[in-house]
């Protein structure tokens, strides 16, 4: 039998999805898109904040500063340094070249691989917002679980939309950064050989050089398409993607509520995060200014990320593209809570890009991800496709029955030990 059940067995799912479908539906067609750091972003915070009221003891909006631009903005620089690199090196400077080349991959894996804040202070400065609903339990506090889910969405990916997600990806995103590394390569080869373009003077090294310019040229045509990989001022409306992440958090604690179940010990937080779609600007600004009280007790943190693809049902183990690993105990946790709900779910890794998790685990606070996305990705990833009516509401159920088992679950036994 389920834990939750042994709690109330008069959750209502049915009612509690409808709640989630019709909130998700009101934001898009009354604020619309929610590009970070923007009026529409908080409009909407303000709009979950008012329906927490009725479920939780205390909520509130608190504000954090950001570059939303710094977290893509690098796409031109990187692209000019690749193309401009290739005929730096023909006409012999390799050493130019390639310190063209470095400088291209550095804001690629700072700000779009590892998500640090690299070069947003070139970038004009915005307002978010995080809301932070807390239900506090019959007693003392003596441990806490956060459930956390972005309420921005991402300016539109164009090539997304254009071709597809898995197309855009296999026929211009891949295909550029592998030129970038070709075009690297070469201007490294020609630093090593001494002469660059000089070196095809040397008879049996001159097809070996032309035939290394030739095919970097090819990929400039690829690096140049990924200049237009993202609108910059259209942001999308952000159905799936995430508001299904912020009302299935939302439904879970609303039908426990109405079920009548309010835990003895166990403090229950629900964020709905500003920024994400920058970078996970409003998970880091909010595990950054509360670290110390999320450390002074136990505290498990789960990110629930884009409700759509029930096929596609995963716990994320790894994340930040790949980099940090998530804690041990909130992954079982999560397995654990949607086997008693009949789904057995696979450990998944992000390996590009990353979830309002990441920022926890990179703190040291127990933290995991929960989603539901096809990674090719789909074709309404990040692009005008992303609204109500894409939604799956069976999708969304799942993920509210899912969280309403690990709440109550956390709240009798803590987190799973490891043998």
């Amino acid at each position: 039998m389920k834990i939750a059940q042994e709690y109330a067995s008069s959750i209502d799912l049915e009612k509690n999805t409808e709640y989630a479908v019709k909130g998700i539906t009101k934001i898009c067609k009354k604020i619309g898109p929610r590009k970070p750091g923007s009026p529409e972003e908080l409009r909407a915070q303000q709009w979950m904040e008012r329906d927490m009221k009725n479920y939780c003891d205390k909520t509130t909006i608190e504000e954090f500063t950001l570059h939303r631009q710094g977290f893509m903005g690098f796409i031109p620089f990187t692209v000019a340094c690749g193309v401009i690199s290739v005929f730096v090196n023909w006409f012999k400077s390799p050493i130019a070249a390639f310190i063209l080349c470095v400088l291209a991959f550095i804001p690629l894996l700072f700000e779009f691989l590892m998500y640090k804040q690299f070069d947003d202070f070139l970038f004009p400065k915005q307002t978010s917002h995080n809301m932070v609903a807390t239900r506090s339990p019959k007693g003392e506090v003596k441990q806490r679980i956060v459930m956390v889910a972005h309420s921005d969405s991402q300016f539109e990916w164009k090539l997304n939309y254009l071709m597809g997600g898995l197309q855009a990806k296999l026929f211009v995103e891949i295909p550029a950064v592998v030129g970038l590394v070709i075009q690297t390569i070469f201007a490294l080869v020609c630093l090593i050989v001494g002469k660059g373009g000089a070196a095809m003077e040397i008879e049996k090294l001159k097809w070996f050089f032309i035939l290394f310019f030739v095919v970097s040229c090819v990929f400039i045509p690829f690096e140049i398409a990924f200049l237009f990989f993202q609108s910059w001022n259209k942001s999308v409306p952000g159905a799936s993607d995430n508001l299904s992440g912020c009302f299935t958090g939302m439904a879970a604690i609303k039908a426990l509520d109405e079920a009548g179940v309010r835990f003895e010990n166990t403090e229950v937080v629900m964020v709905c995060s500003g920024s994400e779609e920058a970078g996970l600007r409003g998970a880091k600004a909010f595990a950054k200014a509360h670290e110390e009280e999320l450390k002074a007790i136990p505290t498990a943190v789960i990110a629930l990320d884009t409700f759509r693809d029930l096929e596609d049902m995963a716990v994320y183990d790894r994340d930040l593209s790949g980099t940090v690993q998530h804690d041990w105990g909130v992954k079982y946790l999560l397995k654990n809570a949607a086997a008693n709900c009949g789904f057995d779910l696979k450990f998944e890794s992000i390996y590009i890009g990353g979830s309002d998790a990441a920022a926890f685990t990179q703190r040291k606070i127990p933290a995991s991800a929960l989603a539901a996305m096809n990674p090719d990705p789909p074709r309404y990833y990040h692009t005008r496709l992303d609204t109500p009516e894409n939604l799956r509401p069976e999708c969304i159920t799942a993920g509210i029955e899912i969280m309403c088992e690990a709440l109550c679950m956390y709240d009798k036994e803590g987190l799973p030990k490891k043998d």
